[in-house]
């Protein structure tokens, strides 16, 4: 369809879909995908547009003001933003942008985990995958061809995945990217051991302040929660898969003792383990 917005080129095209119920209930699924061109002097204003928006920016640039904050994104740049909130932007000079509104059951966690840790404007130092995901879910809807609704879910999933994997450094800080992940990789080989926060930090080559904020922002656990929860997991498979005894099960999975053991099985579980591994 041809846009007919003021102070947009008549060459921007968009598609508006409407997702099965099946996409509704396990996707994220596109609502309108386009590929504007913008005239300077466009602006836009909503009180609320039930959806996200998930813009890269070609060519040109625009103010975003949202939330009290204004903003300029510059080509190269992408835009994710919680449209049911008020949000405004518009250009003095004009933009062409590749765009997506979309929604999903997962929509709403995965933005306010990417978003609380790079806000709305995301710059990638390479954005040609996630871009070229952008374009792909466009070429679905642009060439007419058949919309297979786990394809374009995977193509959105693919993008906000690279969002959240990235990890900027910030004010001449190390950039840490993949910390978190060799620690993990560490906890789950060595997690029946005694570990500390002070022995994580230093194969982390960071404070022990600093190990924390970091691990704590990269996976959302505190590196003594993600340990018990290693822990925890293991124990329970332990219960119901073999005949171990309830003892030898909690040496095994790096308890000091039965009673630390029982305690911390039942505080998140609301069982002892040996109600747990007789539990339907």
């Amino acid at each position: 369809m041809k846009s007919c917005e003021k102070n947009v080129m008549p060459e921007s095209e968009y598609f508006v879909y409407s997702p099965s119920r099946l996409a509704e209930e396990m996707f994220f699924y596109p609502l309108q995908c386009g590929h504007f061109l913008y005239k300077a002097g466009y602006s836009l204003q909503r009180d609320s547009y039930d959806s996200f928006l998930l813009m890269y920016v070609q060519k040109g640039c625009l103010t975003l003001d949202f939330q009290g904050k204004s903003s300029l994104l510059r080509s190269g740049q992408f835009l994710l933003l919680d449209c049911y909130k008020p949000h405004s932007y518009s250009s003095d000079t004009g933009w062409e942008c590749l765009w997506c509104h979309f929604d999903g059951v997962l929509a709403r966690p995965w933005y306010e985990s990417i978003t609380s840790r790079l806000g709305n404007i995301l710059i990638l130092p390479d954005p040609s995958f996630a871009s070229g995901k952008l374009s792909s879910l466009w070429d679905i809807f642009a060439s007419g061809g058949p919309v297979r609704e786990p394809l374009i879910s995977k193509y959105l999933a693919d993008i906000l995945t690279a969002f959240l994997l990235h990890t900027p450094s910030e004010g001449g800080i190390c950039d840490h990217s993949g910390m978190a992940e060799d620690i993990i990789s560490y906890i789950n080989e060595h997690f029946p051991e005694e570990l500390t926060v002070a022995q994580l930090a230093g194969l982390a080559g960071l404070s022990q302040f600093h190990f924390i904020r970091t691990f704590k922002r990269e996976t959302g656990f505190t590196p003594h929660e993600y340990i018990l929860h290693v822990r925890i997991s293991t124990a329970k498979y332990l219960l119901k898969n073999t005949r171990l005894p309830i003892k030898s099960i909690c040496f095994d999975t790096g308890f000091s003792s039965e009673s630390v053991f029982c305690s911390a099985f039942k505080k998140q579980l609301g069982m002892t383990p040996g109600e747990y591994r007789f539990s339907p």
